[in-house]
């Protein structure tokens, strides 16, 4: 008997078609909504490609935030290796991250689940490498050492509690303008003349 297309293709999804299957269902109902019975449902396969790649739910817990690690690191710091003046690298990471959805979604999912121990340590390194960043970027553009990582930390933090806010009240509540403002306002504030 001869197997359809396209049902064929869905049965050799890969490891990291459902790394992002697991990424997409966190991001629209939080972690502990990765399940391998749902997930099966949703790529319309049978639990036995899960289990194919995967020995447990954990497993693929790993495999979907080292996912999400490795591909927020390629598309933010990747994109910004090529910019050589300090100001403008960190006027661009602002501009990056201010228009970028999902992975703020994921990113708070996350964070509400700090707890978890597949979580924690990925949250930590994220963390520590984005504070990393603003604090190299930040000595380029003339701060003394203390001042670079003060001001790395309070540039983080705005980040995180806008996000946390902006999630709390309901995504849009600022209008195009006045997001564009908040987060001129925001490189005007933070970034050293």
């Amino acid at each position: 008997m001869v197997m359809p297309a396209q049902k064929m293709e869905k049965s050799r999804l890969s490891a990291d078609d459902w790394a992002i299957a697991a990424l997409d269902v966190i991001a629209e109902q939080g972690l502990a909504a990765v399940a391998v019975e749902p997930l099966a449902r949703r790529l319309g396969v049978t639990k036995g490609s899960f289990y194919w790649h995967f020995p447990s739910r954990e497993a693929l817990l790993v495999a979907a935030l080292e996912r999400w690690e490795k591909s927020e690191q390629e598309t933010v710091f990747g994109q910004l290796e090529a910019v050589s003046d300090p100001r403008a690298r960190l006027q661009a990471l602002f501009r990056l991250v201010a228009h970028e959805l999902k992975p703020h979604v994921i990113y708070s999912e996350l964070l509400k689940a700090l707890d978890h121990p597949v979580v924690k340590p990925v949250l930590g390194r994220v963390s520590q490498r984005r504070l990393d960043y603003l604090t190299a970027s930040f000595r380029q553009a003339g701060l003394a050492r203390l001042d670079a990582q003060n001001r790395a930390r309070l540039t983080y933090a705005a980040y995180v509690g806008f996000l946390q806010l902006s999630l709390q009240l309901g995504q849009p509540r600022l209008h195009h303008d006045e997001f564009e403002a908040y987060v001129g306002h925001v490189m005007t504030t933070l970034i050293p003349d």
